[in-house]
């Protein structure tokens, strides 16, 4: 079995352009979040997965700077463009990484593929964690069912909606086994210039050159000054709401 850790990333977002570009600490975030997961044991490969789009070159330039494969497909279906990475890189097994969330844990990443070897579920999910912390996983195999029968070819936002709540797939849920790390209520993923501004406060406090710091790392800065986390918590709402209006779920009737 072949597991990867796939990084869907654009240059082109509409609340926050060119944001996986932006640079802290001498970095672009992308190369943060790279340089981040690359401390997960247990994957075969990295693969940068961006669009055919001119305007993501950049991003491919990045992958090759940073040693990790990439894969260039569909601007707006990205079922259809991890699919057919899936494809090239002969990978059964998907972790998902978002490229605007640059605080993923790698060892949470190590806890999906262990999940999967012991359970092998459609799609594994992370609960009660913070927004932006937690990969989630991906069986090829049911990525390939869906992209059989979804109608929508616009599935940049909310896809996981067709694994969690068609009633097709086997989903396990993971909780964090350390209570401190359960804290839903704080955003770290990267939408709106709140989030970038978050974002700079927590590498100028926590980076050093080398190492990476943890979720838990994090969480204990925040206790210690809570004012770091009130910076994008207004915007939470909104983006519930947007994910509500643009998340939608349509699989042709399975006979």
């Amino acid at each position: 079995m072949r597991t990867a850790i796939f990084i869907p990333a654009r240059v082109r977002s509409t609340r926050l352009p060119r944001k996986v570009l932006f640079e802290i600490k001498g970095k672009t975030i992308i190369e943060h979040l790279i340089e981040r997961v690359k401390y997960a044991k247990l994957p075969d490969t990295i693969v940068l997965c961006t669009t055919v789009n001119p305007e993501d070159a950049v991003l491919v330039d990045i992958a090759k700077k940073c040693d990790i494969d990439y894969f260039r497909g569909s601007e707006t279906d990205i079922l259809d463009r991890y699919l057919n990475a899936a494809q090239k890189y002969g990978v059964d097994f998907i972790i998902n990484v978002d490229g605007d969330d640059v605080f993923c844990d790698p060892e949470l990443v190590d806890k999906t593929a262990e999940a999967f070897v012991k359970s092998g579920a459609d799609f594994i999910a992370w609960r009660n964690l913070p927004l932006g912390a937690s990969p989630c996983g991906i069986k090829v195999d049911a990525l390939r069912k869906v992209c059989e029968l979804k109608e929508e070819n616009d599935t940049e936002t909310g896809w996981g909606l067709y694994f969690t709540d068609t009633g097709i797939f086997r989903v396990e849920y993971l909780e964090p086994e350390n209570e401190e790390l359960k804290r839903p209520d704080i955003r770290m993923t990267l939408d709106y210039p709140e989030d970038l501004e978050f974002v700079r406060e927590i590498f100028n406090r926590l980076y050093t050159p080398g190492r990476i710091f943890t979720l838990r790392d994090i969480l204990k800065l925040l206790e210690r000054e809570p004012w770091i986390a009130d910076i994008n918590k207004k915007v939470q709402e909104e983006y519930w709401k947007r994910f509500r209006e643009l998340a939608k779920v349509k699989l042709r009737r399975v006979a």
